[in-house]
């Protein structure tokens, strides 16, 4: 596991050699099944990738894609993993420890939802599979809870770095991976298109979600889902803003367009978001192919 604090120069390929393709799914929950839409189209156009780089809820579809699932697969994978029953269910002792946090024990390791069911169905998903196990190479994001840093996963248990990634702050508690307690990778950047970048990506495609706002403010939870989506919306309008300066036109935003709302776990609609992700792919691929053209050879020296 290494740390990931700011961006490095991408490194440009050999002449003559095809640029490496990374593909980041950023924050996004039931959203980033649109990976899965962007997945089909680009194998339909035998365009390879090269990294793929999860944060969030896009590291499980990242994860499933990365260690040779289908999409199909990991669609059937994501209709299990959001379903209420298995994200909402309360920890009842939760709120005695913040109301009482000296009689009952509060620790850092701490949130309204009983994290057991996410776990089995991590297992479930995942097993005993590790980084070393994945067709196309894998990075995890998450936060460290105490710096703040973004802390990067490239080795170890797969299910350990996604439920790290996917600790979403007062819903599920923090993770302990590494010697660091770490939390969701939105809260350092929804959309990490910079560990792309730091690991060499010539040309880096960025499928990013802007989070929901809530329509109606009427419990501590809500609450804390608009406070965390006004935080996750600016943060990836600037990563976005950055990024396409220091990096040029070798980023690709590939933001599906959705005209139908999706709530945070809004399985029924994961067809529909698959469908959107494809669209928006479909739009990119002929820019896609003039950036990953080889590029000419340079003559030798007279």
């Amino acid at each position: 596991m290494s740390n990931t604090f700011g961006t490095m120069p991408a490194h440009s390929p050999p002449l003559g050699s095809a640029p490496r393709l990374a593909v980041v799914v950023g924050s996004g929950s039931v959203k980033c099944a649109a990976a899965l839409g962007m997945w089909r189209v680009l194998q339909r156009e035998g365009i390879a990738v090269d990294l793929l780089v999860g944060c969030s809820g896009g590291a499980i579809f990242a994860a499933g894609l990365a260690l040779g699932h289908s999409a199909d697969e990991v669609q059937a994978l994501a209709e299990r993993f959001f379903t209420r029953d298995a994200t909402s269910k309360r920890d009842r002792g939760a709120l005695w420890k913040a109301a009482f946090p000296k009689l009952l024990g509060f620790s850092e390791r701490w949130g309204l939802r009983d994290e057991r069911p996410v776990l089995r169905n991590l297992r479930a998903a995942f097993g005993e599979r590790t980084f070393a196990d994945a067709k196309t190479r894998l990075l995890c994001a998450a936060t460290d809870f105490h710096t703040g840093e973004q802390v990067v996963m490239s080795d170890g248990s797969i299910v350990d770095a996604v439920r790290a990634s996917i600790a979403i702050p007062f819903a599920f508690p923090p993770w302990p991976l590494g010697g660091r307690l770490l939390v969701d990778g939105f809260l350092s950047d929804p959309l990490p298109i910079g560990v792309a970048v730091k690991e060499g990506a010539h040309v880096i495609i960025g499928m990013g979600f802007e989070s929901p706002y809530q329509s109606h403010v009427r419990s501590a939870g809500r609450f804390a889902f608009q406070v965390s989506s006004i935080l996750t919306n600016n943060l990836l309008r600037a990563s976005f803003a950055f990024h396409g300066m220091a990096h040029h036109g070798e980023v690709v935003p590939i933001i599906p367009r959705f005209e139908q709302r999706v709530g945070l776990f809004d399985t029924a609609k994961i067809p529909y978001v698959v469908e959107e992700g494809m669209r928006a792919t479909e739009e990119q691929v002929p820019y896609l192919r003039r950036l990953l053209a080889p590029q000419p050879v340079a003559p030798p020296p007279a």
